[in-house]
């Protein structure tokens, strides 16, 4: 069975006992703050090694997490550990992740300026794209500063982006001369 296929199946099933004990907010929580903790290089290799004794990982886990996070994720990560799936644990709840944003109907958009961005003009973007009906009903944004683009925006979501840099004016124009 793929990596994607497990991941996904794990995840779902987090996401039911989370809506079923009615701690999805805490939980989603508890999975960005275990994410985070996984950009540690450290800790991101202990738990994809398998020469690493599972007893060993769970003691570090226990330290790590029981007393930062909910029961509920606490369970999670001692099934994952007991069944000796910690390795998957990044994509588990990445694939929690992106369920969360399916049920809760959240896009995540990536704004990309060549120079940093009022909040006001950061709100009129968000609501302008709500308002397009091209995103769901939540808008995660993301902003992000590129000098390279010169001047202009790029936004990315749901798969799709649109360029309206100068940068990516100027690629256009100079595609135009050359084949002239």
């Amino acid at each position: 069975m793929s990596v994607q296929r497990i991941a996904s199946r794990y995840a779902k099933s987090l996401l039911d006992l989370s809506v079923e004990r009615n701690d999805l907010e805490t939980v989603a929580d508890d999975v960005d703050y275990v994410l985070g903790s996984l950009q540690s290089r450290d800790l991101y290799l202990l738990i994809k090694s398998p020469i690493i004794n599972p007893g060993k990982k769970k003691a570090i886990f226990k330290r790590l997490y029981d007393d930062a996070l909910s029961p509920t994720i606490n369970s999670f990560l001692h099934i994952m550990l007991r069944k000796g799936r910690e390795n998957l644990l990044p994509e588990i709840l990445e694939a929690f992740k992106s369920q969360y944003r399916e049920i809760k109907k959240i896009s995540t958009v990536t704004l990309r300026t060549a120079v940093e961005l009022e909040p006001e003009t950061v709100d009129a973007i968000r609501n302008t794209l709500k308002q397009s009906g091209a995103t769901k009903d939540n808008i995660e944004m993301e902003v992000e500063v590129d000098p390279s683009l010169i001047g202009g925006f790029t936004l990315e979501f749901e798969g799709k982006e649109y360029d309206s840099s100068l940068a990516h004016k100027l690629r256009e124009l100079r595609k135009q001369f050359s084949s002239n």
